[in-house]
């Protein structure tokens, strides 16, 4: 094993450690919350967020571009994306 995967290994284990350690720190003294914003178990839910009713009413988002357009332009992103991706992967050379 050369040295510098050696002290790679050792630098790992080190930030690892440190992140463990400090997210028990965080955890265990409730860092990062907000007593009045108290939601229970289902805190990471959009729909517990105060207000949030005003983000997905029909009429929040005004465009002049039709809703059938939209999701035809986001189909074909995603296929465009797609078919890059395979290309790319079809470039790389290590194939098995």
């Amino acid at each position: 094993m050369s040295r510098h995967n050696k002290a790679g290994k050792v630098a790992a284990i080190i930030v690892g450690g440190a992140t463990l350690l400090a997210a028990l720190y965080i955890m265990a003294h409730g860092l990062g919350l907000v007593d009045s914003l108290d939601f229970g178990a289902g805190a990471y839910y959009y729909a517990d967020i105060p207000g949030f009713e005003k983000y997905v009413r029909d009429d929040a988002y005004q465009s002049g571009l039709p809703l059938w357009l939209a999701i035809i332009l986001f189909l074909a992103w995603g296929a465009l994306m797609y078919l890059l991706w395979i290309w790319i992967d079809s470039r790389g050379g290590d194939k098995k």
